[in-house]
């Protein structure tokens, strides 16, 4: 179902020395993960699969970025394995591990980004292309519901630690 993941001969040898290999996640891992994900945690199992099947589960290599400030977006990354450095403005403001999220945001709005995203070791990721997300939530009322409430929820978090 889910194409293959990292092999370290695909790198130079110093590094491929350095990174244990990633064993690719079974179907049930990657619902699992998604279901970590505070924007898609009250979808049900039959909806995080919807979800899940629209996204492409993909291997990235220590190094890689998956995303770069100021770039426009129109995917979103949730970390199988692996993780991940946040910067923003060249300082590093933060860390993103397995269940976490990239880049969430931008399957809705298609912004900019606003920090860059750097693999710190091996990553397995699963990616929400924008085009097919939105065909998703087109197609599932419920699906939406659930996410508007989420995003509701999140703003009102913020605006209580605003103040």
């Amino acid at each position: 179902m889910f194409p293959h993941v990292f092999d370290p001969k695909e790198l130079n040898s110093e590094v491929a020395i350095r990174t244990p290999a990633l064993r690719r996640s079974s179907a049930a891992a990657v619902h699992v993960r998604f279901a970590s994900v505070p924007l898609f945690a009250a979808c049900s199992k039959k909806e995080l699969r919807l979800i899940a099947k629209s996204a492409v589960v993909e291997a990235r290599a220590p190094g890689a970025t998956l995303v770069s400030e100021g770039d426009s977006g129109n995917r979103a990354f949730v970390l199988i394995q692996g993780t991940c450095r946040v910067v923003r403005k060249g300082r590093k403001v933060g860390v993103v591990g397995e269940g976490g999220v990239v880049g969430e945001l931008s399957l809705l709005t298609g912004a900019p980004r606003n920090a860059t995203v750097v693999a710190e070791t091996a990553l397995e990721v699963a990616i929400l292309d924008q085009r097919d997300f939105l065909a998703l939530l087109e197609s599932s009322p419920s699906i939406c519901r659930k996410m508007l409430q989420a995003l509701a929820t999140r703003v009102q978090q913020h605006e209580k630690s605003a103040t």
